[in-house]
């Protein structure tokens, strides 16, 4: 495989790693934001995909046109030094927040699927995250390269088993994009949430690439797989309805494929949260260092032991009212970006 062949598949993979987290991969965060507006969610899912493709990729080269190496300096070329120093605060605590929301979703995953103690799953997390944190990107990299395309096989297989199973519902329901309007504006605010945290992955991703045609292609593939997975995950909830109680609904439809292929989807779930949980470790270090003069392991595991605390407060509860809020604090972000010249 050529380097810039590599490289493509790197950038694409990890983009999705870093956005498919415990509530993508788990389809409660599809349930909240296209699930719950039944066919219009499909829709809304195209815009969000068509938002990864070409704001994606537009972050990585406008990191890589200024030389950005961390999300704090693109956000001084986008907003000035005053307000990004507000900006990046706010970037902080909602990468924070959604690193709980991370370990929170392996504690659910252990606790109801696996019927493990949920604090079993938080604590395995933190430790292969402390290993995997002392490679740094080649370590995020590598995770993703690996994790992701397994991930995507699996939501073939998801989509497959329900084209065998008896449909029901219309897939498409006029009422559904007439009743109201909210599932218009979920989809920037699904988009708006996951661009503005992805930064802290992109914009030192970015660094990586030979040139920006590596960037452009590899922004294309990530943001056409987020898509594609996306609708997958969204057809097969909105054809099995009830699922969308659990906090784990993707789990559900895979279990009745077998006990066999539930467990290794359960794995990928578990590497698909690790995945976005070191992205987002990765974007707290490197701003926590500039004000706490102690080691990078130690701040790690303050970060780790602050999240462990805030994961408490339980999965479902955590994503739905941190998730919708991120959405909005984002939409200023997605806005000032798509419009920034520079590229």
């Amino acid at each position: 495989m050529g380097i810039r062949r590599k490289q493509i598949i790197q950038i694409a993979a990890t983009y999705i790693g870093t956005v498919v987290g415990a509530g993508f991969a788990t389809g409660r965060e599809i349930v909240e934001f296209f699930t719950v507006h039944g066919s219009a969610g499909f829709l809304g899912i195209l815009i969000s995909g068509f938002l990864f493709i070409y704001l994606g990729t537009k972050i990585m080269l406008l990191a890589r046109t200024i030389g950005a190496d961390t999300y704090e300096a693109l956000n001084r070329y986008l907003f000035g030094d005053r307000i990004a120093t507000g900006i990046n605060l706010i970037m902080f605590i909602m990468l924070f927040g959604v690193t709980s929301v991370m370990l929170s979703g392996t504690g659910a995953l252990f606790s109801e699927q696996l019927h493990l103690p949920f604090h079993a799953g938080i604590i395995l997390t933190v430790i292969l995250c402390f290993i995997v944190m002392q490679k740094g990107m080649d370590g995020i990299l590598w995770t993703n390269s690996v994790i992701v395309p397994v991930m995507i096989l699996f939501s073939i297989i998801i989509s497959v088993s329900m084209f065998f199973s008896p449909i029901e519902a219309p897939l498409i329901r006029t009422e559904d994009f007439t009743r109201h309007w909210k599932w218009l504006f979920s989809p920037f605010t699904y988009a708006a949430f996951n661009l503005t945290l992805s930064q802290a992955v992109l914009v030192p991703l970015s660094r990586e690439a030979e040139d920006e045609t590596v960037i452009k292609w590899g922004g294309f593939i990530g943001g056409l797989g987020l898509t594609f997975i996306l609708l997958n995950s969204h057809f097969a909830l909105y054809l099995v309805p009830q699922s969308i109680h659990h906090e784990i609904p993707v789990a559900e439809i895979i279990s009745k494929l077998g006990a066999i292929v539930h467990f290794l989807f359960l794995i990928v779930v578990y590497g698909e949260i690790f995945t976005t949980l070191i992205g987002n470790l990765f974007g707290l270090l490197e701003p926590a260092k500039q004000y706490i003069k102690l080691s990078s392991n130690v701040i790690l595991c303050l970060l780790m032991g602050g999240g462990y605390l805030i994961s408490l407060f339980g999965y479902s509860s955590l994503l739905h009212y941190l998730y919708p809020l991120f959405g909005l604090i984002g939409l200023l972000y997605l806005g000032i970006t798509a419009f920034k010249k520079g590229i």
